[in-house]
């Protein structure tokens, strides 16, 4: 019996343009991302460097450009938050049926823009039992112990947990600790049809 929703943030309830940072990076000169850039962007999301370190880096790299150009082109992933989400949401709070977690790979300009941008996050986020964040916890998904750390914390069993996540490494790898996944399809599925699309688990 699923008795934890545990529930990514990009692409579940945010709608992004994943495509978006690298085109706009690429205008900016950056043509591919390097084994080391790909480093960089994971310890940035694990909190490891601080957003200034994350710029420089990229600076040294593009020097032509500020750094508000490369802020730009690394927010511009990120979209809306459509309205029917959060109700969905909202009605969930409201009937406290399930406890309610985000478990989200971000990081602190992205965040930033969020509550710069999104004008209902504090309603949002005011719907979870907890709100976790890579950068801020030092853990990033599909690492196993991101989803370890969440079981601990909140005194989970794995079979009382649906995690919903649009990347299949990362709900691959809660699977793999006995957690019940949904790996969401933005394209053609929505998390308001979570009851009917996943309803052999409630």
């Amino acid at each position: 019996m699923i008795k934890t929703l545990l529930f990514d943030f990009g692409d579940v309830f945010l709608n992004l343009d994943k495509a978006a940072t690298f085109r706009e990076l690429n205008k900016l000169g950056l043509h591919d991302f390097s084994s080391e850039m790909i480093r960089q962007n994971q310890l940035y999301e694990m909190g490891k460097i601080s957003s200034e370190e994350f710029v420089d880096f990229y600076l040294q790299r593009l020097p032509e450009n500020s750094s508000k150009t490369l802020i730009n082109a690394w927010n511009a992933i990120l979209l809306d938050l459509p309205e029917h989400r959060l109700q969905f949401l909202q009605q969930l709070k409201a009937e406290h049926n399930y406890q309610l977690i985000l478990l989200s790979n971000t990081n602190d300009l992205h965040i930033s823009w969020v509550k710069q941008n999104i004008e209902s996050f504090a309603e949002f986020k005011s719907c979870f039992d907890a709100f976790y964040l890579s950068h801020e916890i030092n853990f990033r998904k599909p690492n196993a112990d991101i989803y370890e750390f969440v079981l601990e914390e909140h005194q989970l069993q794995p079979e009382e947990v649906l995690f919903i996540d649009d990347t299949k490494e990362n709900t691959d790898a809660a699977k793999s600790l006995g957690i019940y996944t949904w790996n969401i399809d933005p394209k053609q599925e929505d998390i308001v049809n979570l009851f009917n699309i996943k309803a052999e688990l409630f």
